[in-house]
């Protein structure tokens, strides 16, 4: 069973700055990446069906925008939209059924340092309990790390 679930490692295809934020006014000494549209994000499909997102290294208190792509799932259907329980720092901004599955695109606030996990359930609009839980995964660093590592 492990072995199936190796395969299923799509790539994301961007993560950048959410529209109107300004990511010119931070003055710190660890460097970031500002063109973040080629951040390797990896999605992976754990043992309970569930996808991990991992997004890397993320700036506290900034908004970002995440596209990736989830693997064709018996369980939705064309008409995926999120859940009724959202999550407050992780939206979901659209779902675009494309021919490797669905195209998922939300918005992440990066509101606190560290290890952050935020979670949101797709669901299908007809379908009675078919959901599926996206968990993704940051490493936010906080303003105390960047002003100590310079």
């Amino acid at each position: 069973m492990a072995a199936a679930n190796k395969g299923n490692k799509p790539r994301v295809r961007s993560i950048r700055f959410a529209a109107g934020h300004d990511a010119e006014g931070s003055q710190s000494h660890v460097h970031f990446d500002e063109k973040l549209h080629d951040s390797v994000v990896m999605v992976t499909q754990e043992s309970d069906s569930s996808f991990l997102v991992k997004v890397g290294f993320l700036k506290i208190l900034h908004r970002y925008e995440i596209t990736f792509t989830l693997p064709s799932v018996q369980r939705l259907s064309k008409d995926v939209r999120e859940a009724p329980v959202p999550s407050l720092h992780l939206k979901l901004l659209s779902v675009m059924p494309v021919p490797e599955g669905y195209s998922i695109k939300c918005e992440y606030t990066a509101h606190k340092e560290g290890v952050l996990k935020e979670e949101m359930l797709l669901a299908c609009e007809g379908g009675a309990g078919t959901c599926v839980r996206v968990v993704v995964q940051a490493r936010v660093m906080g303003e105390s790390v960047r002003r100590a590592s310079g």
